[in-house]
């Protein structure tokens, strides 16, 4: 990055004056993020209704969520420069349009080339609505209200997976799979107006030029590593193939490290990571983001497939969790005040891998109390240490690289959430090999369970992280105003 983002940097805080214009923009954020992650995980329980209107099977609309997802992948890396060239409100605006207008697109498609063609242009917008949302709101907020404005932003990532297949269902059953896409247009709309009106621009002074190598290079890393672990959580796939797209993303991962080290103007500066509260934030923390990604694509399984229940009890447990992850949201700035990063995130980390180590122990004959006490307390440490960690992050960050670190994150997310059900896919299908090998299988539902202990040990790697973190760490924003 280079000093002109410090003149920018200054700015904002210029336009944007008082709390409640900034709670406003953190909630306009919010608010699009949350359209955005809604809309990935709402359409999973609407894909054999759109298969059928189609005239395809379910598994061939899979194209639909991929193409999404390697569109995202692919084009936020690319979302700091567009930013800082064309202006934040210009582009956040415009990612908002082109995310309306295709969700629209999306509803009126009437076979599988256009609904995969309108897919991708969602993923255009969406690529460039978070990151640049999140730059606006981290560049616009003073350090004392970070933790705040971020507990704001990481709610809708919590949420949308956990109502995301209900609220898919309910709109399927009820109305159409049109309604899906079609309830986007009128929030759209009012963003946008919104976002014309409170959203500053925040353009560079000196215009860098476009790291066609670097966006090559990190481009294609996302999109092979995407792919490969999307091939990899699928149940029939190539092994090899996939195999084979995860070790050509991860050449293109050194070559994109190599170049961006090495060129004088990269897509994306390194520098970043060598802020410890951020380099550890990007390491510990994708492995905790990731495995709190794959519970809520494992417990519902879990309940179904393994215990036998049907789509609306499995759906009412997981309910506990969305309880949770609200109810810690009042709490999570008084606990990281009162308790320091380090501390709140290594004590609050034991209970989130001993919250996933104990859906070992769940049965179909257990209380349900316990169930959704348990899920109830998943929730709260998931919501959390989410929150903690995505804070520390930008703590300690200078505001000259940070449009560059906000990029980062935004990758490291992205690859998270694919990682997160990979993961729990894996760990499954691990868990049914341990079944079979200890003899279990008469114990229902045990190969989710063993799965369940896998995550949690995983979880555990992300935590030990955690515990490297300095004592003071993060303390310029979690310090009492």
């Amino acid at each position: 990055m280079s000093s002109s983002d410090s003149a920018q940097a200054e700015t904002p805080r210029e336009e944007v004056s008082g709390s409640g214009r900034l709670s406003g923009l953190a909630l306009l954020v919010a608010s699009a993020f949350f359209m955005e992650f809604l809309d990935g995980t709402v359409i999973a329980t609407a894909l054999p209704d759109m298969a059928r209107a189609f005239g395809v099977s379910a598994v061939d609309l899979n194209i639909g969520i991929s193409a999404y997802l390697l569109t995202l992948a692919m084009l936020i890396p690319a979302s700091g420069w567009v930013a800082e060239r064309f202006g934040a409100r210009t582009i956040f605006s415009l990612a908002l349009l082109i995310f309306t207008v295709a969700s629209l697109l999306c509803g009126l498609t009437h076979n599988v080339t256009e609904f995969v063609l309108m897919r991708i242009l969602q993923g255009i917008g969406g690529a460039m609505m978070v990151p640049v949302g999140r730059l606006v709101v981290l560049r616009t907020t003073p350090k004392n209200q970070l933790i705040k404005a971020i507990a704001t932003l990481t709610w809708p990532a919590l949420v949308a997976p956990i109502i995301g297949p209900p609220l898919g269902g309910f709109i399927t059953t009820y109305a159409s799979w049109h309604w899906i896409f079609f309830l986007n247009v009128p929030l759209g709309i009012v963003a946008i107006v919104l976002a014309l009106r409170m959203m500053p621009g925040l353009t560079a002074e000196e215009k860098r030029p476009f790291d066609v190598q670097g966006f090559l290079a990190t481009g294609i890393t996302m999109m092979c590593l995407v792919a490969g672990l999307e091939m990899f959580s699928q149940q029939h796939v190539s092994l090899t193939m996939a195999a084979v797209t995860l070790a050509v993303g991860v050449l293109a991962l050194v070559w994109s490290l190599r170049h961006l080290r090495r060129t004088r103007t990269p897509l994306i500066s390194l520098t970043a990571l060598s802020v410890p509260s951020f380099r550890i934030t990007m390491r510990g923390g994708f492995i905790l983001r990731a495995t709190i990604s794959s519970a809520p694509f494992m417990l519902p399984l879990m309940f179904q497939v393994g215990f036998g229940m049907n789509a609306f009890e499995a759906g009412a447990l997981v309910l506990a969790v969305f309880a949770g992850n609200l109810a810690m949201k009042p709490a999570t700035t008084p606990l990281i005040r009162r308790f320091g990063f380090r501390k709140l995130l290594i004590g609050n980390g034991i209970v989130c891998v001993l919250s996933l180590f104990f859906c070992a122990f769940l049965a179909p004959d257990s209380p349900q109390m316990l169930t959704l006490a348990l899920l109830f307390i998943g929730g709260l440490s998931r919501s959390m240490q989410f929150t903690g960690i995505s804070s520390l992050a930008f703590a300690e960050v200078p505001s000259s690289e940070m449009s560059s670190a906000n990029t980062l994150f935004s990758t490291s997310l992205q690859l998270a959430s694919g990682l997160g059900v990979t993961m729990g896919a894996l760990s499954i299908r691990a868990g049914g090999l341990l079944t079979d090998w200890l003899g279990y299988e008469d114990i229902q539902g045990m190969a989710f369970r063993l799965g369940f202990v896998i995550i949690a040990l995983i979880t555990a790697v992300g935590w030990y992280d955690m515990t490297r973190l300095e004592a003071g760490a993060g303390s310029n924003i979690s310090r009492k105003p």
